[in-house]
């Protein structure tokens, strides 16, 4: 498979790294010579420098030969002309474009069926704003993902000291847990991803995994000890394009929201475009200005300027004077391992969300949807399974499945199995498929090449 990347800031970056690791040919355009010597003294991918909105630079590229290309550029424009150009060069080409815009939010269909013909547009933004709907409505839970059109959740939790299941083997789950089925499926435990077998034991501190079904979701959260706290007031510090869309999606949920935001024009716009949020002109990370809102009242602060620091800042902060939860947006991806040694527990990355709608369009395979787990560490992802393959109609078993990878989840039609080492795929069974990086490359062999005969 050979990709271009247009972009080498930190989305095209990251995704060029994990292609190259599984093997991939990647080549990267950028016009930034800084950038690109990141990437070659890095990771070995082919460097083009110059505009990827170029014909020439295209074609220097290989896009006649790529089989998907990436615009991934901070430039909106850039990447809808590069989209524009592979199309006419290669129509064959798969396209993903990142547009941010929210003027282009209306025409993402008519982009996919007309030119420039782009196969998906991902908008990092919209992700993100999803990203903390979801952690609002699951207490207590770091991520949560969703499979099966949302009637499967997949949360990560930390296991608090004192919990019933601290230093409990897997295989002794069942009698512990008695009626409630439960199947953990990753633990991220000293910043490693373990894809656990039963003689595993859960620990203190552990980062949990688990697969539920949506009815389910709060009974299994209850037995990490979290439970239900509803969020009824909001204050969001940053007032972008982020903190735009979270507060109107708030005002259609008819919550109390607030919006503290340092630019005096955007919060002449925030005022005109909302209608019930409360727009504040200050500092987020002011300790007066948060005092005098009545920080001890708000149930959940996000902290979404475009400045990491301000945002770890004021999370931080909040906490302290008596929010009652965070939710810390962050870009870097170096900051990803230092924010539970610091208290900040829920993280939202607007890259990362890019990077997760990415990684489902550029895997081999019959796969429907895949998330990142622990930044890089490893994937969950969701496949189709088709009556060709030869993992059908068998125990799970007694299938060789990489070391590092499980199944850990079987949705058939309307009914969803938690699968157990005698539960067998079916065709056209949707199967959640847990790997961690090591494993990837196996899991979508056997995707591609078993599930689809390639």
């Amino acid at each position: 498979m050979k990709i271009v990347i247009v972009g080498a800031g930190e989305v095209g970056f990251h995704i060029a790294s994990r292609l190259a690791r599984e093997n991939k040919d990647v080549v990267v355009i950028d016009f930034d010579p800084e950038a690109l010597k990141r990437l070659s003294e890095s990771i070995d991918v082919q460097t083009v420098a110059g505009s990827g909105s170029s014909p020439a630079i295209l074609e220097e590229a290989g896009i006649r030969e790529a089989e998907i290309m990436l615009a991934v550029t901070d430039s909106d424009e850039v990447n809808l002309v590069a989209c524009l150009m592979a199309d006419t060069l290669s129509p064959t080409t798969k396209k993903l474009a990142r547009l941010r815009g929210a003027d282009f939010d209306r025409y993402h269909d008519t982009f996919k069926v007309n030119p420039p013909h782009i196969d998906t547009v991902i908008n990092p933004d919209i992700e993100v704003v999803r990203t903390i709907e979801r952690l609002m409505s699951v207490p207590g839970a770091v991520d949560v993902g969703e499979f099966a059109d949302g009637r499967i959740k997949f949360v990560g939790v930390y296991l608090e000291p004192g919990s019933r299941l601290a230093g409990v083997r897997l295989a002794d789950l069942p009698s512990v847990l008695k009626e409630d089925r439960l199947l953990i499926a990753a633990v991220v435990r000293d910043d490693q991803l373990i894809i656990p077998k039963g003689d595993n034991h859960l620990r203190d501190g552990d980062l949990v995994y688990f697969i539920s079904e949506e009815k389910n979701l709060f009974r299994h959260l209850s037995i990490f000890d979290k439970h239900a706290t509803p969020v009824k007031r909001v204050l969001i510090v940053g007032g972008g394009r982020i903190g735009y869309r979270l507060a109107k999606r708030l005002e259609d949920r008819s919550l109390s929201c607030k919006v503290i935001e340092k630019r005096a024009a955007q919060c002449s716009f925030l005022a005109e475009q909302l209608e019930r949020t409360v727009v504040l002109h200050g500092d987020g990370s002011d300790q007066g200005l948060l005092v005098e809102e009545n920080i001890q009242d708000i149930d959940l602060v996000v902290t979404l300027t475009s400045d990491e620091e301000t945002n770890i800042l004021a999370s931080l902060l909040a906490r302290r004077l008596g929010a009652k939860k965070t939710i810390t947006q962050i870009n870097k991806f170096s900051y990803f391992s230092l924010m539970s040694a610091i208290g900040i527990e829920q993280v939202v990355s607007p890259r990362l969300s890019a990077i997760n709608t990415i990684l489902q369009h550029i895997r081999r395979g019959k796969v429907l949807s895949a998330i990142s787990i622990k930044g890089e560490e490893g994937e969950v992802m969701e496949a189709l399974a088709l009556p060709t393959s030869d993992i059908v109609s068998k125990p799970l078993k007694k299938i060789a499945f990489p070391k590092g990878s499980m199944v850990a989840g079987i949705i058939r039609k309307e009914t969803i199995i938690i699968p157990g080492g005698d539960s067998v795929i079916e065709p056209e069974d949707r199967i959640i498929i847990f790997a961690t990086r090591e494993a990837i490359p196996g899991v979508e062999k056997i995707l591609a090449v078993k599930l689809e005969y390639i």
